[in-house]
């Protein structure tokens, strides 16, 4: 029988792929270097919440109740987020508004020790803004907070699972 050139190209790509390392995004984080983990956010923080799931999800690090218990505390230092006015038309009226997030955390043992020194992420997106669709573009701005807040939490456990903690009982020795 006589293979499809198509079939054929398909398995080489994907041969060549998974050579060079390819991986799918999502499939490398979560693969955390502690075996307990605690988050040091408010219940209710979407932070939070989105956190729990993508650790939960790798299966490898249990996410502890108390602080006492983990081998590693993630904390947040810094959430900044603004709305900023970034064009006017010619009759004064806002063309675009700008939304910047700025996060900073870092992660801590029991002791209160950096294990990872803080972390600061930057997320801008823009807006263009108009005057008689108000509700679309008041929706429109909330499902930009909410893709940010993804792409951030996706980013903190890109950054915890590829960032190599520090031993803070060697730097105490030195």
């Amino acid at each position: 029988m006589r293979v499809p050139f198509r079939l054929l190209l398909a398995v080489i790509i994907a041969a060549v792929l998974t050579g060079c390392g390819f991986h799918l995004r999502g499939t490398v984080s979560g693969n955390l270097p502690y075996k307990t983990f605690y988050i040091a956010l408010p219940d209710t923080s979407e932070i939070n919440v989105w956190l729990q799931r993508y650790i939960k999800a790798s299966g490898k690090t249990e996410i502890v109740s108390d602080a006492q218990n983990a081998e590693a505390i993630f904390q947040q230092v810094n959430d900044g987020r603004q709305k900023t006015i970034l064009s006017v038309n010619a009759q004064g009226r806002v063309r675009e508004y700008r939304l910047q997030m700025n996060y900073t955390f870092r992660v801590v043992n029991a002791k209160g020790q950096v294990l990872i020194a803080p972390n600061e992420i930057n997320l801008i997106r823009d807006i263009t803004y108009n005057d008689s669709a108000v509700l679309a573009k008041d929706l429109e701005e909330a499902m930009l907070w909410r893709d940010m807040n993804t792409d951030l939490v996706n980013q903190i456990m890109r950054r915890l699972s590829l960032i190599k903690p520090k031993n803070p009982d060697q730097e105490e020795d030195e």
